[in-house]
């Protein structure tokens, strides 16, 4: 399915001195990425925001793309309209796809508080935005005409209602808008648990028109919550649609946490089995390591290149966190050592089904079973200190494996090339905590 590369974190213009200079960066990276392996991009929330710098978690002009000087400047944070439209279209000549943040539950900034005649409080729900798109009031928030409450709110930020047709209508031609005229190829849901899933499912279920043909977009919801939550929710959203969203796997990105972070993590927990969307759901999960939230309350400190060997080996969408790729020293380009390698082997080698080999509480052994042009792989994930593997038998029989990506903990060994015999059998070993993807010749 490809590798996506979140594109940003918290705070990334000003930590990296590329104030309104954001879309140029990432545009100066493409075609390095497309050499990479990468094939997608997510991109933050591109609207003007309450503050021209800001996140963009909390939108103003939806329609304002860093073309207006309204909330302290012109572009956005990340820069101007057409930085954007030169990024998205440097993008597609390098064939890759970009993903747009959607923010449909909460606006902040607005121009003037009014009185919500159904409570007689006042609130700040009075929005005239330059771009003269989507002017709101009291009727298109919660308390509403339409409906009284949603699932939640977000701090005290206006929570806008759904049902209301003005804004129902709104949000999907401003989806249309994103798809067709800017060129975005599908979208990121924020905070999808605190709104019907079936806003969701009609903006998923939009046919899209560029260049004379329709297309469907891509959706992945971030639903924060246990599996079962994040299950239910699918459920919704994607009841009797035709474009399935799915979701980011929480669960599975615990399970790897504790893998990398936690003294006596058992391999055991890795198995597939209920409790995580890659178990449930492998077609429709999105599977990561680190994203802008969790690294900032929750990251992971220690080996988590044993993580990203993880996803980039399974079943799953996998999605490379920027701040682990570029400035954490985690891509190792060039090198056998880093997520670099790890891509160019979910992209050549990670296709079919998963089966586990062998798994006790320090060694995992699975293989992939290749599927087209994706021959397959061996991984090997050692929680020991020592180098550690074991004999196994494997769906190839005289074949020689070849390690293709590999780390460990204070130990550059390279893994030696691995023959099966006649019934597909051959000892698989790891460095030190560490781990080794063998692929076959």
């Amino acid at each position: 399915m490809g590798v996506m590369l979140q594109a940003f974190y918290w705070d990334c213009p000003v930590l990296e001195s590329r104030e309104h200079q954001w879309w140029v960066e990432i545009k100066n990276r493409i075609p390095a990425l497309q050499q990479a392996g990468f094939t997608a991009l997510w991109l933050p929330p591109v609207s003007k925001a309450a503050s021209w710098k800001s996140m963009g978690y909390d939108p103003y002009d939806y329609c304002d793309l860093g073309e207006f000087d309204q909330k302290g400047g012109i572009p956005t944070w990340f820069g101007s309209k057409a930085e954007l439209l030169d990024l998205v279209q440097t993008a597609h000549a390098h064939g890759m796809q970009v993903y747009a943040d959607l923010v449909l539950n909460h606006n902040s900034g607005a121009d003037a508080q009014e009185q919500n005649p159904l409570d007689g409080k006042m609130r700040w729900t009075k929005f005239k935005p330059e771009s003269t798109q989507f002017v709101r009031d009291w009727k298109c928030f919660h308390p509403s005409p339409y409906e009284q409450w949603d699932n939640a709110t977000f701090g005290d930020m206006p929570d806008l209602c759904h049902r209301n047709p003005h804004v129902y209508t709104q949000l999907i031609e401003y989806a249309r808008w994103l798809l067709e005229t800017i060129g975005f190829d599908g979208f990121r849901y924020d905070m999808v648990k605190d709104y019907g899933g079936w806003m969701v499912r009609s903006i998923q279920e939009l046919r899209a028109l560029r260049d004379g043909k329709a297309f469907k977009p891509y959706g992945v919801g971030e639903c924060w919550d246990s599996d079962r939550t994040i299950e239910d929710w699918l459920s919704e959203a994607n009841a009797w649609s035709d474009n399935p969203v799915c979701a980011f796997d929480f669960p599975l990105r615990d399970r790897l946490h504790d893998l990398c972070d936690s003294f006596g993590f058992s391999l055991l927990n890795l198995k597939p089995q209920p409790g995580t969307l890659l178990y449930d759901r492998p077609a429709g999960t999105v599977t990561f390591v680190e994203n802008h939230d969790v690294a900032r309350d929750n990251p992971i400190i220690h080996d988590k290149l044993l993580a990203y060997a993880f996803i980039l080996t399974h079943e799953g969408y996998p999605c490379i966190f920027w701040q682990d790729y570029f400035n954490w020293n985690l891509a190792q380009e060039g090198k056998r050592s880093g997520i670099a390698a790890l891509v160019q082997v979910h992209e050549k080698h990670a296709g079919g089904a998963t089966r586990i080999l062998y798994v006790d509480d320090n060694l995992y052994v699975m293989q992939r079973n290749g599927q087209g042009v994706q021959r397959g792989l061996v991984l090997v994930l050692n929680n020991l200190n020592t180098w550690n593997g074991a004999g196994v038998q494997t769906q190839w029989t005289d074949t020689r494996f070849s390690p293709e990506a590999w780390s460990g903990s204070n130990d550059t060994s390279v893994p030696e090339d691995k023959w099966t015999n006649g019934s597909g059998w051959a000892e698989f070993w790891a460095p030190p905590r560490g781990y080794a993807v063998y692929v076959p010749q």
